[in-house]
C-alpha cells in the first residue's frame, strides 16, 4: 500500500544556515512517526514543509499519491493540523470554534461529536479565553480532528495536560491511527514517544540520524541497562579529574543534575570496576542504581543532551 505521505530529500536554507539537509521520511496508514529532535535541529522547519507552510528549496512531498505542491487544497481537505502554538479568536465558545473549523471541510464530525470525543461538552458554551492550559489544549485537539483526517499532524499534543488527560488523549490517538489513518507527531514527552509511535526519526542537524521502532533504537543503541550513580561531597566535573584514568569509559557517562549516567552493555563490569576504583580513591558513592534504557536514552546518546534541555 502507498505511504499517506512520502517526502524525499527535502532541502531548505535560510540565507547561510542549511536547516533541513536531505531529509527522506514516510508515514503509513495505521502508523505513528515520531519526529525527535533539539531546538534548532530542523524538526520544525521540516514539519513546517510537510504541512504545506512551508516551501522547500529541494525535494519532493507527496501526500495520498498526490504532489503537495500542485494539489495542496484537495489534500488538505483530509489532513488535520495541530500547531504548537495555536492562536484563535478567544471570545469564540469551544462550539462557535469547532462550528467555524467544521465549515472549513466539505465532510467533517458532528461538533457535538467532536467536544465529547476530548471531554469538553461541560465546556461547550464556554469561551476559549475562560478555559484552562489543558482544556484549551483539548479544544485545539478537536479542532484538528474535526474533519476525520487521514493524516493528522500534531505538535507537542499534550503540553500542560494533567496526568489523566494526556492518557485520555492517548487512548484517542491509538484510536484514530488504528482506523488506518496516520499521524505524524513531535514531542518533548520521550515516554508519550514510546507510547505512541511505532517508528522514531531523530533530526539533529537538520538530517536523520536515526530511525526505527522505539526499542530497536533502544536496543540497538543502549542495550538493556543504564547505571546510574553520584558521589558524596564531590560534583561531576571534580569526579572526572579523580577517576578518568582508572575508568577509561566515564567520557561516555552523561551528567544529568549531578548524576553520572552511562549505558552500558555489561552493567556488572561497570559496576565492579565503579566500586573498585571508588575503593582506591576514598570516594563514597550516595547513589548507584541500575534501570531499564529508554528512548530518552537514545536521544541523549545520539545528540548529547536530554530532550528537556534541548
Amino acid at each position: 500500500m502507498e505511504p499517506l505521505l512520502t517526502a524525499q530529500h527535502l532541502r531548505k536554507k535560510f540565507g547561510k544556515l542549511t536547516a533541513v539537509d536531505d531529509i527522506t521520511i514516510n508515514v503509513q496508514a495505521g502508523e505513528c512517526l515520531a519526529l525527535l529532535g533539539p531546538n534548532g535541529a530542523g524538526k520544525t522547519t521540516t514539519v513546517e514543509m510537510l504541512e504545506g507552510l512551508q516551501t522547500p528549496d529541494s525535494g519532493e512531498i507527496r501526500i495520498f499519491g498526490q504532489s503537495l505542491r500542485t494539489a495542496r487544497q484537495s489534500i488538505m481537505q483530509n489532513v488535520g493540523v495541530m500547531l504548537q502554538e495555536t492562536q484563535l479568536y478567544k471570545k469564540l465558545t469551544v462550539k462557535e470554534t469547532l462550528e467555524l473549523f467544521a465549515s472549513f471541510f466539505a465532510k467533517s464530525l458532528k461538533v457535538d461529536d467532536a467536544i465529547a470525543m476530548v471531554e469538553l461538552s461541560d465546556k461547550r458554551d464556554s469561551r476559549l479565553e475562560q478555559l484552562s492550559g489543558g482544556q484549551m489544549q483539548r479544544a485545539y485537539l478537536a479542532c484538528s480532528l474535526i474533519n476525520e483526517p487521514r493524516l493528522l499532524f500534531l505538535d507537542e499534543p499534550t503540553t500542560g495536560l494533567d496526568p489523566q488527560s494526556r492518557r485520555m488523549i492517548w487512548d484517542l490517538l491509538q484510536k484514530h491511527k488504528g482506523r488506518d489513518r496516520g499521524i505524524l507527531l513531535t514531542t518533548h514527552y520521550m515516554d508519550e514517544a514510546e507510547k505512541l509511535a511505532d517508528r522514531v526519526a531523530v533530526v539533529d542537524h537538520g538530517r536523520i540520524i536515526a530511525e526505527g521502532s522505539p526499542s530497536q533504537l533502544i536496543q540497538t543503541h543502549c542495550g538493556e541497562q543504564v547505571v546510574c550513580f553520584r558521589y558524596l561531597g564531590l560534583e561531576p566535573a571534580a569526579v572526572r579529574d579523580r577517576l578518568q584514568a582508572h575508568l577509561p569509559w566515564l567520557k561516555e557517562a552523561v551528567v544529568i543534575h549531578n548524576s553520572f549516567e552511562l549505558v552500558a552493555r555489561d552493567p556488572v563490569q561497570i559496576i565492579t570496576e565503579l566500586s573498585r576504583a571508588s575503593d582506591q580513591q576514598n570516594l563514597k558513592l550516595a547513589q548507584l542504581e541500575m534501570r531499564r534504557s529508554t528512548l530518552e536514552d537514545v536521544f541523549i546518546k545520539l545528540t548529547g543532551r536530554s530532550i528537556r534541555d534541548a
